[in-house]
Order: C-alpha cells, then sequence, then structure tokens
C-alpha cells in the first residue's frame, strides 16, 4: 500500500510497521496517560481559567490522536491531523512544546495550593 505521506500523517503506520501490535498499544497506552494526567490537572486547578485552559490543551492533543489513528486505520478519510510529538513537523512540535509548558504550569500552580 502506498502512504501519501508517511512521515507526517501516517507516522503511525510506520510506527506500526517497526514496533507491532505492542509498540502501538504502548504508545496508545502513554497518550491515554497523558489525557488522564491532563484531566487531573484541569480538575486540581486553582482557578476556573486554568481548568478550562487545561481541559482545552488536553481535548486538543487527545482529538489530535483520535483523528490521525483513525486516519491511519482507514476509520476516516486523510484530514492532514499530525500525530503529537510524533509527526515530522516544526511548526506542530513547537506549538505541542509550548501548550505542554501551560500545562505544566497549571500543574505547578496546583501543587503550590
Amino acid at each position: 500500500m502506498y502512504l501519501p505521506e508517511p512521515q507526517n500523517d501516517f507516522i503511525f503506520s510506520v510506527l506500526a510497521e517497526e514496533l507491532g501490535f505492542i509498540g502501538c498499544a504502548f504508545v496508545i497506552v502513554l497518550f491515554a496517560i497523558f489525557i488522564w494526567r491532563g484531566i487531573l490537572i484541569a480538575m486540581k486547578a486553582p482557578d476556573m481559567f486554568g481548568s478550562l485552559l487545561a481541559t482545552g490543551i488536553t481535548a486538543l492533543v487527545g482529538i489530535q490522536v483520535i483523528i490521525n489513528i483513525a486516519v491511519v486505520t482507514s476509520s476516516m478519510p486523510a484530514t492532514g491531523m499530525p500525530l503529537p510529538f510524533f509527526s515530522y513537523g516544526g511548526t506542530a512540535l513547537f506549538i505541542m512544546l509550548c501548550q505542554m509548558g501551560v500545562l505544566l504550569n497549571i500543574s505547578r500552580a496546583c501543587r503550590k495550593t
């Protein structure tokens, strides 16, 4: 099967080819843990703005993961959405890392209170 953009949109298929089922399951579990921790941070945020911001960042990453994996497994048409932290591309990775910095700052504010 021909993959139009294996380094960008279809990186999960390359990951599946190289690591197999166990590797894919591990990556999905890591994303699930990330989403779970993001929801915990949102629930423990000291103010409503931090809670909504943490919820939005976590939802954004979760939706990107779900859509990318659905595209790779042919459950959805190709959308061009990258897999967070894995896909090739400087801008998407930079924005994702900025979002993680904001989420970590909200988490640090949770510990101070």
